[in-house]
């Protein structure tokens, strides 16, 4: 069975731990989130595709916590070292990325959404001066711990991107499509906004899958609570199924929220419910097996 994962962010990274238990080797792709790439200390980092490829970045000591507001952990360095040197060469980031997973030992396929460069910016206003911001993804919620009201979100440079070599293709030979529990704001919708990508999985929406990252109203982790009224979605797990409604045709959500399966089945899905909380990768594997299930 092959399955396309569309991913991001820390709740992608351990429901694919699951995943490749579910599916594993090359029949297994995902498509990741790179809108929340920057450059720090001259280096490229590409959070999503790192914490998707199960790297662990440690906080590093620094010496000047305005210019080291970003940690890298050494166990990242090497990473974002040989990224920054290989993109410098020519290398697309799809090429890199494969790479770095290889050599992490993930037989999965790992492809960046976009070679080309996009970016999340978050429009907001400073709680403290009550000055407009416009802020890199990172930098409002990294540097500024997310303490600043939102107001808007964009994805700058997204109308000129084109899915990175793979993407479309993956989706449209998956047996299944698996629209991870990430944020949809900041993780899912820089991917689906690629034009050609979103058309690609609502095309396929009667093979597609979605699992809910929002817990009895709130984010298992993160800060989508914060996003996800700026972009218009209720902070439900109901909520986001709706948000999702015209691009996957299942929806599992967690036990606590088992009084909304009604309302999401009223969109047209079908939906289920079980303890979506992956403390370790046998839960994991156990939510991957459940959200599989409503399609198969």
């Amino acid at each position: 069975m092959k399955v396309a994962a569309l991913a991001g962010g820390i709740g992608a990274g351990k429901f694919l731990r699951g995943l490749t238990r579910v599916t594993p080797g090359p029949d297994l792709t995902v498509i990741v989130n790179v809108a929340d790439d920057f450059v720090v200390h001259g280096l490229h980092v590409s959070p999503d595709p790192d914490s998707v490829t199960f790297r662990a970045t440690e906080e590093l000591a620094t010496i000047d916590r305005d210019v080291a507001w970003f940690g890298l952990g050494d166990l990242d360095l090497a990473t974002h070292l040989f990224r920054t040197g290989r993109l410098a060469a020519g290398a697309s980031l799809s090429e890199v990325t494969a790479t770095i997973a290889r050599r992490f030992g993930v037989r999965a396929r790992v492809i960046p959404a976009t070679d080309d460069p996009i970016e999340t910016r978050i429009e907001c206003v400073d709680q403290l001066t009550g000055d407009p911001l416009d802020l890199h993804f990172q930098e409002y919620w990294v540097r500024r711990a997310a303490r600043d009201l939102v107001k808007g979100i964009r994805y700058d440079g997204v109308s000129h991107a084109a899915p990175a070599p793979g993407v479309l293709a993956s989706i449209a030979e998956a047996d299944i499509i698996v629209v991870c529990p990430s944020n949809p704001v900041v993780s899912i919708g820089p991917i689906l906004a690629i034009p050609g990508v979103r058309d690609a999985v609502t095309s396929r929406r009667g093979a597609a899958v979605g699992i809910s990252g929002i817990v009895g109203g709130g984010p298992v982790s993160g800060m989508a609570d914060k996003l996800m009224p700026a972009a218009g979605i209720e902070v439900t797990a109901a909520g986001v199924a709706e948000h999702y409604r015209e691009l996957v045709s299942a929806w599992l959500l967690d036990d606590v929220d088992r009084d909304l399966v009604p309302r999401v089945e009223s969109l047209g899905m079908r939906c289920a419910a079980t303890d979506t909380i992956m403390v370790d990768d046998d839960r994991a594997e156990a939510v991957a097996r459940a959200a599989l299930a409503l399609l198969t």
